[in-house]
């Protein structure tokens, strides 16, 4: 069934025959998903500034319940260098939460623009890589806010002494909390992109182990850069989870190679005595009849076909 839109010139403004999207007609598909994806940010924006003080109680925790970092009277105090920096770290806080509220809708409208271009069995894994990506960044969340409370503790009691008062400025603290949370939740999608080799048959779960070496190697390297403390504790907890993690995808590229039966010998079931079955044709071979030359058709002169060679394929003579 085909329909036009405004017809201004060909039939490049119309639906195809076989129900396909033009060009335009995808451009105004990613305009109204961009609009309502939008739409939904702006909703969770304003949830987000409502969560805004709760949020910024929950990031201040890892540095207040130090014991070092609490005043005379029990309480902690962080200190604002601009007039407005606590105002715009909140408004920065409510559009964090904001994308994390409407993720279900603006994730939504990417997948319902992209999912009609996929395969089934590519968007089956995009569903199970979606499902697993959420809760390994959550897992790396929680790891960073652990390793922030024990790195602030060690920095704290490195350079705290006397009678010297840590007050930290609430910007700076706050972005170096998030960006040590972002950092965990990015490292830890890491097995995602192991299991995506193994799974489009770019790695072998065999050769995928067979790096192990190189790969705690460079989770320790890559764990001592982005780590911002000193202290080797965040540094190796997080290398060490980076690692349990690589084993266990390895483990799962294990069993998808066996059941799609990678690595295995196509003659593994044949005796070394065993013959091999021929597939025989049987069709007989017959000989090209002859074509009648009954003069020439059309000013040309028809030309028989080359008899058969009467002879064996050995016969050199």
């Amino acid at each position: 069934m085909a329909f036009a839109l405004r017809k201004r010139g060909p039939s490049t403004f119309e639906r195809a025959a076989d129900g396909s999207m033009t060009l335009m007609e995808h451009i105004r598909e990613l305009r109204n998903r961009l609009f309502r994806a939008s739409l939904a940010i702006v909703v969770g924006f304003g949830v987000g500034i409502w969560l805004a003080g709760p949020v910024l109680h929950l990031l201040q925790q890892p540095y207040c319940d130090l014991p070092k970092a609490r005043l005379a009277n029990g309480t902690c105090n962080f200190v604002q260098l601009g007039p407005a920096d606590l105002f715009l770290l909140q408004l920065k806080v409510g559009l964090w939460v904001g994308l994390i509220v409407a993720a279900p809708v603006w994730l939504y409208q990417l997948w319902a623009f992209i999912a009609p271009g996929l395969h089934r069995h590519e968007r089956r894994y995009a569903y199970v890589f979606t499902g697993l990506a959420a809760p390994l960044f959550a897992a790396g969340a929680v790891l960073a806010y652990f390793v922030t409370s024990k790195g602030l503790e060690f920095l704290l009691n490195v350079s705290g002494g006397g009678d010297i008062t840590t007050t930290l400025d609430i910007t700076r603290y706050i972005s170096f909390i998030t960006n040590l949370i972002l950092l965990f939740g990015v490292a830890f999608e890491f097995p995602l992109l192991v299991l995506m080799l193994n799974f489009v048959g770019l790695a072998s779960a065999r050769k995928l182990l067979g790096w192990w070496r190189v790969a705690i190697f460079v989770f320790f390297a890559f764990s001592a850069v982005v780590t911002p403390t000193p202290d080797p504790f965040g540094m190796t907890a997080l290398a060490l989870c980076l690692s349990a993690l690589y084993f266990a995808a390895v483990g799962v590229a294990f069993l998808n190679d066996r059941r799609k039966g990678r690595g295995r010998k196509a003659y593994a079931g044949l005796s070394d005595d065993e013959v091999s079955p021929l597939e025989l044709d049987d069709d007989p071979v017959v000989a090209t009849p002859e074509l009648e030359l009954s003069g020439p058709v059309g000013g040309v002169e028809p030309v028989a076909p080359p008899r058969p060679i009467d002879r064996r394929y050995d016969d050199m003579t």
